[in-house]
């Protein structure tokens, strides 16, 4: 598939996702998070990466607030050059502005390697693969993380994101699980 096609895609889902009234987007972070704390088990003790949402994403703050209140270390993604790397971050926290409109912790906050990751996505299907924002850092961050130990990776994101099928390539890494406020999917493969 020809990336203007991913491209079209990517924008129709994008523009389903913004239609969602920003109460319902409230709603569903919340009932997302009470399906990722059920994976506490896959989680374990972590660290655990999330994300700082931008514009329409499904906001995983309340998933990432309820895993510190055990005591688990939290991580939020900072873009570096080509590369994407996990900094440590505890609720309350600063950010500093990064590229893309992202929230990121400062240079000097430590480096982990997450366990698990919450992955933002534009589009999902139920194999597992992902339609994310057109750079790639999400598969390759995966990627190079997986030699040591493949991070457990859960797609969040809203039910309008589902499409029927992600056009896929060989570098894509498909996601473990996929949570939107009405479902827990358990990839298909």
């Amino acid at each position: 598939m020809s990336s203007s096609e991913k491209d079209r895609l990517r924008a129709e889902v994008l523009a389903k996702r913004d239609a969602l009234p920003k109460d319902e987007r409230a709603a569903a972070a919340e009932i997302i998070a009470e399906k990722i704390f059920a994976l506490q088990t896959e989680i374990g003790q972590g660290p655990l990466s999330g994300f700082w949402p931008i514009r329409s994403e499904i906001d995983p703050r309340p998933a990432m607030l309820r895993f510190a209140t055990l005591g688990i270390s939290l991580a939020l993604p900072v873009v570096t050059g080509a590369e994407l790397v996990f900094r440590l971050w505890r609720p309350g926290e600063e950010l500093a502005r990064g590229p893309f409109g992202l929230s990121e912790p400062f240079a000097d906050a430590p480096s982990l390697d997450p366990v698990a990751m919450l992955v933002p996505l534009a589009a999902f299907d139920r194999r597992g693969h992902r339609i994310g924002y057109g750079a790639g850092f999400y598969d390759r961050a995966i990627a190079r993380l997986s030699p040591k130990r493949r991070p457990f990776t859960i797609g969040v994101a809203f039910s309008a994101q589902e499409i029927d099928a992600v056009p896929d390539e060989a570098h894509d890494q498909p996601l473990d699980r996929i949570i939107t406020e009405r479902e827990t999917i358990r990839p298909s493969r």
